[in-house]
């Protein structure tokens, strides 16, 4: 393909060189660029791409696109220089790799909480009315029935144009993305052309990325400011920043509800630790979820099957038959009759969320044991909040290490214990190693008793000095069980 016509949606300050070149292949990683190759010099938060211009080069780039030009520039080489490679690298992704998105039907999910959840359910859902689906998310990117294992919530530009120009040569119809604030702001979802986009909710998170809450806000509603108008925006009436998030986009909006008059509602009429009995819009239906929030969560799932095309009696049967996601409110039976759950929670309204789901099942028959931490070298502020959300709900709280990367776990756990009071720290004890912690927990609980694992949910992972060592929740709770 010509350098010329992956520039089409891109407006250049200056191109040195010939650009009618050949390219055959785009990276923004100098390390993995091969002769031929179009390198991406993107100005990254922890390092700057130009710096590798010389690397690239070697490599055998035959040409470069920046925002600042080489003073020393190599011959047979086009430089390309652009006011943003943020903005420009999408546009250029997209054509290189042949639009995908105009190929298939791509629903994005952001918010704070859940999108995994979301976008699983509706790959699932839509794999069982018989389409060919593609999921990008957390846990794993899929292409139909194929894993391709996931680094990031949401890839970089070319990495996810890759993934997607595979999805739609593989005949996917359908492809379900989580789209993170990082993803939004950084412009890796540029260029992509969406049918819809689903608001989940907004609590603080990644405060260690955007400094505010309101960048961070404002980076979810760029999303849906930016969808065309062709496109449907479904967003949570229940937020506070529901409606706040589609007050600007030109796309279609519906909004869900379990507490208001919304274009989906929904109520619970009955709950158990196995399932829940729900109507949705007049129609009752089973479901094998627990809580108010998964409410909330199929809520939005019904909603974007209606809005491409899915008939409400055909949606309900499937939604009947699916299972949650890996790691996201887990139970695992105990021989001595109390119930240990797994749960991915790792912000304060994710965790109330999860305990009062606990609590509506419970309702006052047992007692509940919480074991959480906090991720090191992430948004500090949210510690002390967990570990209050923690206390508030349970009877006793154990807090240990989560992934504590390159801090000290201790000094992490002694940031969540600093938000509390000397009557909530009678609750409460800490246990730096993670495993000993999930045992105590488990010596600790009798017949009826809910142990709630938070934090790690899906990860089989403990990452320590930048290392990930195996640590699976699941295992470590059915090792206590033997």
């Amino acid at each position: 393909m010509r350098l010329c016509d992956v520039l089409k949606n891109v407006k250049p300050l200056a191109i040195v060189g010939d650009s009618k070149t050949d390219i055959c292949g785009v990276k923004i990683d100098s390390r993995q660029v091969k002769p031929g190759y179009l390198f991406v010099a993107m100005k990254g938060t922890q390092v700057d791409g130009h710096k590798f211009i010389p690397k690239a080069i070697e490599l055998g780039a035959v040409a470069v696109l920046c925002e600042d030009m080489p003073e020393e520039k190599n011959e047979g080489v086009t430089y390309v220089q652009v006011s943003s490679t943020d903005d420009a690298v999408g546009p250029v992704a997209t054509l290189f790799h042949g639009d995908p998105t105009s190929r298939l039907k791509l629903v994005g999910v952001t918010g704070t909480n859940v999108k995994t959840t979301i976008a699983t359910l509706l790959y699932n859902k839509f794999r069982q009315f018989g389409h060919k689906c593609g999921l990008l998310s957390t846990v794993c990117n899929y292409i139909d029935g194929e894993a391709v294992p996931a680094t990031h919530t949401t890839p970089d530009a070319i990495e996810l144009n890759e993934l997607l120009e595979r999805m739609a040569a593989e005949g996917c119809e359908y492809v379900f993305m989580e789209c993170s604030s990082h993803a939004i702001a950084q412009k890796r979802i540029g260029g992509l052309r969406f049918a819809g986009g689903l608001f989940t909710n907004l609590t603080r998170d990644h405060l260690d990325y955007h400094k505010t809450f309101e960048n961070y806000r404002d980076a979810k509603k760029l999303f849906f400011d930016n969808l065309p108008k062709d496109a449907f925006a479904i967003t949570n009436a229940d937020d506070k920043n529901g409606l706040f998030m589609v007050q600007n986009t030109k796309a279609l909006v519906k909004t869900y509800s379990v507490r208001q008059m919304a274009d989906f509602r929904a109520r619970i009429i009955e709950c158990h630790f196995e399932g829940m009995y729900l109507e949705i819009d007049g129609r009752e239906v089973g479901v094998q979820f627990i809580g108010k929030f998964n409410v909330s969560n199929l809520l939005c799932v019904y909603g974007a099957a209606v809005m491409l095309g899915k008939q409400p009696e055909d949606i309900l049967v499937v939604m009947s038959t699916l299972k949650s996601v890996n790691g996201r409110l887990d139970p695992i039976s105990s021989p001595e009759g109390y119930t240990a759950i797994v749960d991915y929670a790792h912000t304060p309204d994710a965790l109330e969320n999860v305990l009062n789901a606990i609590h509506e099942v419970l309702n006052g028959k047992g007692r509940v044991i919480t074991v959480c931490g906090a991720g090191g070298n992430r948004d500090k502020g949210k510690r002390p909040l967990m570990a209050q959300e923690a206390v508030k709900q349970s009877d006793r709280v154990i807090i240990t290490s989560d992934n504590p990367r390159f801090e000290e776990p201790q000094d992490i756990i002694n940031d969540m214990l600093a938000g509390l009071d000397q009557k909530q720290m009678k609750k409460v004890i800490s246990i730096v190693d993670r495993r000993e912690a999930i045992r105590t927990a488990c010596m600790m609980a009798e017949k009826g008793d809910v142990i709630l694992i938070a934090g790690k949910g899906h990860e089989d992972y403990q990452e320590i000095k930048g290392v990930k060592h195996h640590f699976d929740d699941h295992e470590v709770v059915r090792d206590c069980f033997k």
